[in-house]
């Protein structure tokens, strides 16, 4: 077992000395895909128990990217539909992981991230939505890294409220629809999304072997390069990571 895993650590280490600073994402995102498929691959019985591989490996994640210089970090943990479609057990499962495992670690000491939330929390449970406020309360001081949790989210639901909002300040400002229209930019819609004080993303990487963006980062996705990678999110490893940047890279260069 020495043997691959010493040219595992070789190979990494090979792929990270080839990574050109001025050609690294500053904003990735991923769609951490698979949890429940990992679970049933490695046989376990309860596939839930994926969601708690997939929640201890964000940690693994953030410290990929720490070292780098890849301060802005968003991951798609559920969507609106997921909430409202997956198995009351399972949904409940994976509320405990967010609130034991995200939550309650970013409050940590020492952590150096600052937690952001994109979605509706009124999709989550009270106690689930009562942790995340308070790990982002608990981090808002914090000049580390931005990790933005996307839950209880959708991107088309987010540019109509982004739209919504606007709509509302301008009649607030007794402004009218005509006179909107005439000056509206892309600049004035992206000002009221969830995280407006946030860059989009440079590189989405969606796990699990799904072609596709499933309504995550629709508006923020505009000019960020696609990877899909076919390995689940558990199984997602530090030289996939490194293959995903390399991609981005090439791309960039070009």
């Amino acid at each position: 077992m020495r043997a691959p895993r010493l040219l595992y650590r070789l190979y990494a280490k090979r792929l990270q000395r080839k990574l050109v600073p001025d050609l690294l994402p500053r904003h990735v995102a991923v769609a951490m895909d698979g949890n429940r498929r990992w679970a049933r691959s490695r046989g376990f019985a309860d596939a839930g128990i994926g969601h708690r591989y997939g929640a201890e490996h964000l940690d693994d994640l953030l410290g990929w990217c720490a070292p780098i210089g890849i301060d802005h970090v968003t991951v798609y943990v559920a969507s609106v539909d997921n909430l409202r479609k997956r198995d009351g057990g399972e949904v409940a499962h994976l509320m405990e992981m967010i609130e034991a495992i995200i939550a309650d670690r970013l409050m940590l000491p020492g952590n150096r991230w600052r937690l952001h939330i994109a979605g509706q929390l009124d999709h989550l449970p009270d106690s689930t939505a009562e942790a995340l406020k308070a790990a982002v309360d608990a981090t808002a001081g914090r000049d580390g890294g931005h990790l933005t949790i996307a839950i209880g989210y959708d991107g088309q639901t987010e540019i109509v409220d982004a739209v919504r909002t606007l709509l509302e300040q301008e009649a607030a400002q007794g402004g009218t629809i005509d006179g909107l229209a005439e000056r509206l930019t892309a600049a004035d819609i992206g000002a009221h999304r969830y995280t407006p004080e946030l860059p989009a993303a440079d590189l989405i990487i969606r796990t699990s072997g799904e072609r596709r963006l499933s309504s995550f980062l629709l508006w923020q996705s505009a000019g960020a390069e696609l990877y899909f990678c076919d390995v689940y999110w558990p199984g997602f490893r530090h030289v996939d990571f490194l293959r995903a940047l390399r991609d981005y890279a090439r791309r960039r260069a070009r």
